[in-house]
């Protein structure tokens, strides 16, 4: 697909990325527009319209359309497909093609988090992100088990005004592989695992921060990585094999590793003050990479803790709102909001989540105190709960 001189055909490759989607077979159905969480709230996106005006190679449209950023790409709309078209892989291939032409989507924060993400491309970065492992934690710099911390150390900079902490997910984390019998290895010089960059069309700066982190785990010794982040994992699971070939080390979520765990009886959890909670589904960990009872057998080993699960949970998840730092406006409030209601609805009193993209949304919009006093509901991390209540 490339022309002489290194040069993309755009035509070719939007071409090519819908066969490889299946949005030729579209019925225009509308079924994923129906689904849409963002088309609900904003009445000018419509995930149809945007496959159509890709099928008839509106490129040149596109390239000046802000709704080629708006999509959420939570694959809620994937479910409900009946055809099986993949509206993530159109999506992201559509984002690349915009974006070489020129087009770039609405960062929010003032593009801080893109800014540090191409900071890291650097090959000389040195880092000082290890400062939050206290004594109480046992890790080590090399050795089989690595445990990749995501981007959770800056997050926990950038948005602490909004009262989230993502860093106490991963004191939870490590604390967990503790009590599981493993120390993990930690990477001083982590990059990030550049989610956010291949999904917003930077495929080259993705390709940087992949070689960087490839390099610093194979240095490390690597014989399995293990992800508290969803979207670190489902990116090494699925795209770093995709354009590097097989990895040398095994690819596990924590949630996977800490439920053999607790079913083994290697992990325990002592009697706590009863609670009531309901889990948020992120969609990288759920519909894209199918991890749904891990987290829920977590949760449902702690004595103490009721877990009821909203109405739509599991593959009918409501996302958190926003995707890639991108696109926070008025009709993400909205979404946030009436997620937030649901989980209210269930009874609980604590919403848990398994991502710091989710922690911070939802935290975020509790922020407002309307909305806040309305819900009554505490937001927290399910690493830092089970870390609490190991016996």
């Amino acid at each position: 697909m490339q022309k002489p001189g290194g040069d993309i055909d755009i035509r070719e490759v939007m071409a090519e990325a819908i066969r490889e989607s299946r949005a030729f077979l579209c019925y225009e159905c509308g079924k994923c527009s129906g689904i849409c969480p963002v088309a609900r709230f904003d009445a000018s996106f419509s995930p149809r319209s945007l496959l159509i005006r890709a099928t008839r190679g509106e490129t040149d449209k596109l390239i000046h359309d802000q709704s080629v950023w708006s999509c959420l790409t939570c694959g809620l709309c994937d479910t409900r497909c009946p055809v099986g078209i993949d509206y993530g892989l159109l999506t992201k291939v559509m984002r690349t093609v915009v974006r070489r032409e020129g087009g770039e989507g609405t960062c929010t924060h003032g593009g801080a988090v893109q800014s540090l993400t191409r900071i890291m491309k650097a090959k000389t970065l040195k880092q000082d992100r290890l400062g939050w492992v206290d004594g109480s934690l046992k890790t080590r710099s090399k050795g089989g088990t690595v445990y990749f911390v995501g981007c959770a150390p800056y997050f926990d900079v950038l948005f602490s005004e909004t009262g989230a902490s993502p860093l106490d997910g991963a004191r939870g984390a490590v604390r967990l592989l503790n009590a599981a019998g493993i120390t993990p290895a930690l990477l001083p010089n982590e990059r990030c695992c550049g989610h956010d960059m291949l999904w917003s069309g930077d495929v080259e700066g993705f390709l940087a921060l992949a070689r960087e982190n490839l390099k610093l785990l194979e240095e490390a010794g690597a014989k399995r990585v293990v992800f508290s982040c969803p979207e670190g994992y489902a990116l090494f699971k699925t795209e770093y094999p995709a354009h590097f070939g097989p990895l040398p080390f095994e690819v596990v979520h924590i949630t996977e590793v800490l439920a053999e765990a607790v079913e083994a009886g290697t992990v325990t959890f002592a009697e706590g003050p009863a609670v009531t909670v309901t889990f948020q589904d992120p969609c990288r960990l759920g519909r894209h990479m199918g991890i749904y009872d891990a987290p829920r057998a977590i949760l449902e080993a702690m004595p103490g803790v009721t877990l009821l699960d909203m109405p739509r949970s599991r593959a009918r998840a409501i996302c958190c709102g926003v995707g890639n730092w991108m696109n926070c406006t008025s009709f993400t409030k909205q979404l946030q909001a009436t997620r937030l209601r649901e989980a209210a609805g269930t009874g609980a009193s604590v919403l848990v989540t398994a991502c710091p993209k989710c922690e911070i949304h939802f935290t975020c919009a509790l922020n407002d105190s309307i909305l806040k006093d309305e819900v009554g509901l505490e937001i927290t991390d399910l690493m830092a709960l089970a870390a609490s209540r190991l016996e």
